[in-house]
């Protein structure tokens, strides 16, 4: 197992544990990471009752359903993420969701601040951006694939905008947010099935 890996597993959190750090940073008036402001507060906020909201309203399909029940082998699914992060917050309860449904899936959840190691090796365009999700074999301790920080759909759109305006704004987050809410986690959850439907397909082969 490669160190960055193990290391970072020792200081996971379970998705109950991860939401309930969240709530004892807000009650303290604070936000996950390094850096503290009043918007990464606000935003902490906002995407606390975000994760208490989709874990009542996200669910997975009987064909994504059925296509998890067949993973075959042991993984680790590895979120880096932080609280005020509103991807995060958007596609954490999908993730949580998928896991469940497969006894060979155990999610584990960091914080990107503290686990700068392991974000480096999974920049995206040489950006911090997360949520990432990492792929680990339980056994072997080996990243698989990566996935993130966000579905086709939410990643060209602000491409696009920002393409358009030079800027990625309120008005940006605002349309992203529209976009998680009207696709209702069904990208996120094809993209994630189909790369472990690909590493169920190597095995079997």
């Amino acid at each position: 197992m490669e160190n960055v890996v193990t290391e970072a597993l020792l200081s996971s959190y379970s998705y109950a544990e991860y939401k309930e750090i969240i709530t004892n940073l807000l009650a303290e008036g604070k936000s996950t990471g390094n850096e503290q402001s009043e918007d990464l507060l606000q935003y902490s906020t906002l995407n606390q009752s975000r994760l208490k909201r989709l874990d009542k309203t996200i669910t997975v399909p009987e064909e994504i359903s059925v296509k998890l029940k067949t993973v075959t082998k042991e993984y680790i699914w590895l979120v880096i993420s932080e609280g005020w992060c509103g991807d995060a917050a958007q596609i954490l309860p999908i993730i949580n969701k998928m896991a469940a449904e497969s006894d060979k899936i155990d999610l584990k959840i960091v914080f990107r601040d503290t686990n700068d190691d392991l974000m480096q090796k999974y920049l995206t365009n040489g950006g911090r951006a997360i949520p990432k999700l990492l792929v680990v074999d339980k056994n072997s301790g080996e990243v698989l694939a990566d996935w993130g920080p966000r579905p086709k759909g939410a990643s060209d759109l602000i491409k696009n905008y920002k393409l358009q305006f030079g800027v990625v704004d309120e008005e940006a987050k605002t349309q992203l947010q529209l976009w998680y809410l009207h696709d209702k986690g069904l990208s996120t959850q094809d993209e994630i099935t189909a790369i472990m439907q690909g590493l169920n397909v190597n095995i079997l082969s």
